[in-house]
């Protein structure tokens, strides 16, 4: 059915200006993200904390070897960043100074904080030239019948997959570097947030675990939990066994190692909804009843609804992976379907964890 028409509102004057200049700023984000990718190349971040957490563009000159000629030019790209939020600037005296953000702080090697991953790798993934091709190539993905990601149709080839591997080694690489990044992050946090979860678990299965960080963290912090990592096994292959963490390899669409609490973390926004039944459905055979602490515990991006940067970085989330896999970002009512039609029998949204929720599901 046809949406009610209605008539193209006209705007005043003042409203025309502004969508210009919405327009030019839509138009070339890119070049903040590229600058921003710049900025990791020359080790900007890095080196405005090994400065002592302030320098002037002058100052990053000397220290990152770069032409003298170039101080006009660094002046302009790090206005843009401070702007950005990636620098915080300081126009007090006669030559601006830059100090890092908690954006920026992200992006420096050597920091002495339990909870810091650089994601510099993230940054160059994203803004890499394979995932940018099959960007703008999405106009002419969507005129077609095709059901593989915009990623695969372009370069043949999947994310995370033997074939990008084969296709190009290096880019593969620093794909997994990067979500390693992202999956990692905020593990310490989450067990202080959320230590009365896990105080009641006597054994858990860390679903796609990969290296076990996750796991070994958790032991660490509550050693009565007996823990086990399930990846495949070209993952599990190249971990040493530690003796603190059990570690299967298998597939988690056929057999997931029984539990008590089978936990996904950033797991499923990679799979299509059909693909998530079936993954929860392996989960649901693998813990006992609810009487007996059965459950699953899912860290996921939650979409909100309330407008602002949270909800755009979720959406730029959602479109990403409409980009470069068969997944997708969910509201809570995508993911209530999806445990219902696991057969699972209730859920409860825990808590919002940055743009994750945590949810705990029932069988």
């Amino acid at each position: 059915m046809a949406a009610q028409a209605h008539p193209t509102p006209v705007p005043t004057d003042a409203e025309l200006l502004q969508a210009q200049a919405d327009l030019w700023r839509h138009s070339l984000y890119y070049l903040t993200s590229m600058s921003l990718r710049c900025a990791v190349e020359l080790g900007i971040p890095t080196a405005i904390h090994r400065l002592g957490g302030a320098a002037t563009a002058a100052d990053l000159i000397d220290a990152l070897s770069l032409p003298p000629a170039k101080l006009p030019f660094l002046r302009r790209l790090m206005r843009l960043l401070a702007v950005s939020g990636v620098f915080v600037i300081d126009n007090s005296g006669e030559e601006a100074v830059y100090r890092l953000s908690p954006m920026s702080y992200l992006l420096v090697d050597g920091v002495a904080d339990d909870r810091h991953i650089n994601h510099s790798s993230m940054v160059l993934c994203a803004t890499a030239k394979r995932p940018v091709e099959a960007a703008m190539g999405l106009a002419g993905w969507f005129k077609k019948e095709v059901k593989r990601p915009p990623f695969e149709e372009h370069h043949g080839a999947m994310l995370f997959h033997e074939s990008l591997e084969e296709l190009d080694a290096e880019y593969h690489r620093l794909a997994n570097d990067s979500l390693a990044s992202h999956d990692n992050f905020g593990i310490d946090m989450a067990l202080r947030q959320f230590r009365e979860i896990f105080e009641g678990i006597q054994s858990l299965t860390d679903v796609a675990g990969g290296d076990g960080t996750t796991a070994r963290t958790i032991v660490k912090a509550f050693p009565h939990i007996k823990c086990t990592v399930l990846d495949l096994p070209k993952v599990i292959e190249k971990i040493p066994a530690d003796g603190v963490v059990n570690y299967v390899a298998g597939d988690m669409f056929k057999f997931i190692p029984p539990a008590q609490v089978v936990m996904l973390k950033l797991v499923l926004h990679h799979w299509s909804d059909e693909d998530c039944v079936k993954i929860l459905a392996e989960c649901k055979k693998a813990i006992p009843s609810r009487e007996e602490g059965g459950k699953v515990l899912i860290g996921d991006i939650v979409i909100g609804s309330s407008p602002g940067p949270m909800l755009e970085a979720q959406l730029l989330m959602d479109v990403a992976m409409l980009t470069m896999t068969k997944g997708r970002q969910r509201d809570e009512n995508d993911w209530r379907d999806i445990f219902m039609k696991a057969g699972f029998s209730d859920y409860k949204l825990v808590k919002q964890f940055g743009a994750r929720g945590v949810f705990e599901v029932y069988p």
